[in-house]
């Protein structure tokens, strides 16, 4: 099928089963248009959750389609592409934390949203990129472990008057390998341009940019913004959509184009057999849902 008939296909099934289709801001282009909401992975499971449909299609990583579950537990959730996981949130398993919490038995746990299902019912409470700072600020312990993105964690620890303890290990490839080097060879080629980095990026690179954002940051700040001209410090699948939504400016990656490959493994095929075929399934464990669930919930009276 070309890629006109496959999304009337898409669009038809959609009806047929009362589906919606969610995409993640990095994913391919026509994933992002054949989408009924794009955004940031936990923007989108709230969306999800207030949605009256039978079927949530998640177009992301499989902790994304773990947390539609865990606030939509009723809904059927597909993940068209189950070998699509975050090597972030692999980095770190219930284990782990569970001998973090043995070593600092008084740290309350701040998981970001990058993590596993049974990571987040080991936590006390989540955060996503853009809150994780108040939600640390604003906690009633004087430590907190954060996992598993350390740089992240750094970025928490500028702004909080406590104790955060990282987990080493954590942290996403694509913006850690995102440098100054590069960034400062990009601003002196676009000198006007404001640099706009994800707080999961290296320190170093935190301390030049103009605005450290979520991607549902950026997506913000660009719109109501006057100037015209961005270096963008994430994965390049936002810059479609900041080009699509704000077609007067012109957006440029701060540096080399940064790809997360799992975020880049659906297709339309994979979301027309997914709707078609029902694959692939996410399921979870009664406990595990009920317990990630209360950080998820956590998060609000935080934030």
């Amino acid at each position: 099928m070309n890629i006109e008939k496959i999304e009337e296909e898409i669009r038809q099934l959609k009806k047929e089963k009362n589906a919606i289709i969610l995409a993640h801001n990095y994913e391919r282009p026509e994933i992002q248009d054949i989408a009924d909401y794009l955004g940031d992975s936990l923007k989108l499971s709230k969306v999800a959750s207030k949605t009256d449909v039978d079927i949530i299609l998640f177009c992301g990583v499989t902790f994304m389609a773990e947390t539609a579950k865990i606030l939509s537990p009723r809904k059927t959730v597909l993940q068209p592409r189950v070998e699509a996981g975050c090597e972030l949130a692999d980095k770190i398993t219930r284990k782990d934390l569970q001998r973090m919490k043995e070593k600092y038995p008084d740290a309350k746990v701040v998981s970001y949203v990058n993590t596993t299902a049974d990571v987040k019912a080991e936590s006390d409470v989540c955060c996503t990129s853009a809150n994780a700072v108040n939600v640390v600020r604003n906690i009633e312990v004087d430590r907190v472990i954060f996992v598993p993105d350390r740089n992240l964690a750094s970025y928490v620890q500028r702004f909080v008057d406590k104790e955060v303890i990282p987990w080493d290990g954590g942290y996403c490839y694509v913006h850690e390998y995102i440098t100054k080097e590069e960034v400062l060879k990009a601003k002196e080629k676009y000198p006007d341009a404001v640099i706009l980095v994800h707080p999961e990026c290296n320190p170093s690179v935190i301390d030049i940019a103009d605005k450290v954002l979520s991607t549902g940051g950026m997506v913000n700040f660009v719109g109501e913004s006057d100037n015209k001209r961005f270096l963008i410090g994430t994965e390049e699948g936002i810059i479609y959509r900041l080009k699509k939504e704000n077609p007067e400016k012109e957006f440029y990656p701060a540096g080399r184009k940064r790809f997360c490959w799992d975020m880049k493994m659906t297709t339309l095929k994979d979301v027309y057999l997914a709707l078609k075929e029902g694959r692939y399934t996410v399921e979870l464990p009664e406990d595990i849902i009920r317990s990630a669930a209360k950080a998820l919930d956590a998060m609000l009276q935080y934030t």
